[in-house]
Parts: C-alpha cells; sequence; structure tokens
C-alpha cells in the first residue's frame, strides 16, 4: 500500500484492539456476516475522518466530515452492505453519496463493480485519492446528482443510497436489474426507515430494516 503502514493499522484509540471491540458489538446487534464484519474491522475508519477526531473513528456512531456531511455509523454500513450481499452477492454497484469513501471501502472487495456518485467536488477528490492509497481499484467516479443516478452503465445489480429522500427516486428504481435491489433511507427528517426495495421485471416489493438518521439527499449537482 501507499500509506504508511503504522497509519493505516492505527494506535492507541484506532488499534486491532478497539477495532476487536466495535466488530464485537456489531455482531450482539445482530450483524452476522464474517465477511461484513472482517471488512469493518480492516478499512482504516481513522483515515476517513480528520484527524482530530481519529481517536473516536471506531466509536459506533457517525461523525462530521465537513460541509454538512458524515460518516456513517459502522453498524449502519454493517447493516446496508450485509443486505445488499445477502441477496446480490457480488454483481454491479451504484453508490449515490460517495461522501468521505467509508462505505466504498467497506464494499468494495465483496463486489466485482462500483459506480459512485457525489454532487460535492472536493469530497470527491478526496476520496478518488484515499481510496487509491488503499489500493482500491474497482470503483469508477462521478460528480452528479444522486437522484439522477448514473444511467450509462444500468441496469445495476444493487443501488445503496447513503443520503434520505422523502421519496423513492424514480429514476434509480428504473436503473435497477431484474432482481436487483435498492437499499435507500426514506422519509423525513429524523423519522426515516431504511427500506430495501427489490426489483421483480416492472413490479417493486419493499421491506423495512428499521429507522435510520441520514443527511438529506439533496437534488442537482
Amino acid at each position: 500500500m501507499n500509506a504508511g503502514y503504522s497509519s493505516i493499522q492505527g494506535i492507541g484509540m484506532t488499534s486491532a484492539r478497539t477495532r476487536d471491540r466495535l466488530v464485537h458489538r456489531l455482531r450482539e446487534q445482530g450483524i452476522q456476516s464474517p465477511e461484513v464484519l472482517a471488512r469493518i474491522r480492516n478499512v482504516p475508519r481513522h483515515l476517513f475522518v480528520d484527524e482530530a477526531l481519529a481517536s473516536r473513528a471506531y466509536e459506533d456512531t457517525a461523525l462530521p466530515i465537513g460541509m454538512g456531511q458524515t460518516i456513517s455509523q459502522p453498524y449502519v454500513v454493517a447493516r446496508m452492505t450485509e443486505a445488499l450481499l445477502a441477496r446480490i452477492p457480488g454483481g454491479k454497484v451504484l453508490e449515490i453519496g460517495t461522501g468521505c469513501g467509508y462505505q466504498t471501502a467497506v464494499l468494495a472487495p465483496l463486489v466485482k463493480e462500483i459506480f459512485t456518485v457525489e454532487r460535492i467536488p472536493e469530497l470527491l477528490r478526496k476520496t478518488r485519492q484515499r481510496l487509491r492509497e488503499l489500493d482500491i481499484y474497482n470503483v469508477r467516479f462521478r460528480r452528479g446528482d444522486g437522484w439522477e443516478g448514473w444511467p450509462k452503465y444500468a441496469p445495476y445489480d444493487g443501488i445503496l443510497v447513503a443520503a434520505a429522500a422523502r421519496e423513492l427516486p424514480r429514476k434509480l428504481l428504473e436503473q435497477l436489474a431484474p432482481g436487483g435491489v435498492l437499499i435507500i433511507p426514506v422519509g423525513p427528517e429524523r423519522l426515516q426507515d431504511l427500506v430495501v426495495v427489490t426489483r421483480t421485471n416492472d413490479h417493486y416489493e419493499q421491506q423495512s430494516l428499521g429507522a435510520v438518521s441520514f443527511v438529506p439527499l439533496v437534488p442537482g449537482a
């Protein structure tokens, strides 16, 4: 890897013991996939937050990353990733809301390819560099409007949305392959439900994964 070994492994509050405690907590909360738990343990979350917050990187909580955005709570990242992989092992995934790239890094080795869309150019630039330093290369990046998806490479086996919409985005549903799944938080601020939508031809079935809290999915690029 290009990044230094010690910075990736972490010391003190970012050490292996601290990561093990986080994985133990997630397992207690119902995350069962060994592959997902291994990624949560091995992805250096402290590199995805400001240095001042590094000591809190392995707490099971969302943290600010600037520009009004957050890095998602590890449990939510694990829950979304596990739900996706249970329905579409491997495959081609569209990610809406690249953010700092933590969800991308957790998911990348577990799927064939990720197409990720972010509307904030500075976040996209930093994340592209960060993932390169972590030797993650099966990700394509685009600055754009998450509501529009990325039609050029559709259909997708799975779509993960890391921001909340008040209603299901029609254009994302249209970009799902038959049998594909969309995982998205839906609802107003503080009253969001994490929803799994499965496409069967032109029919869509919904299932709830429980209450969550995400920043809003803002239209426009």
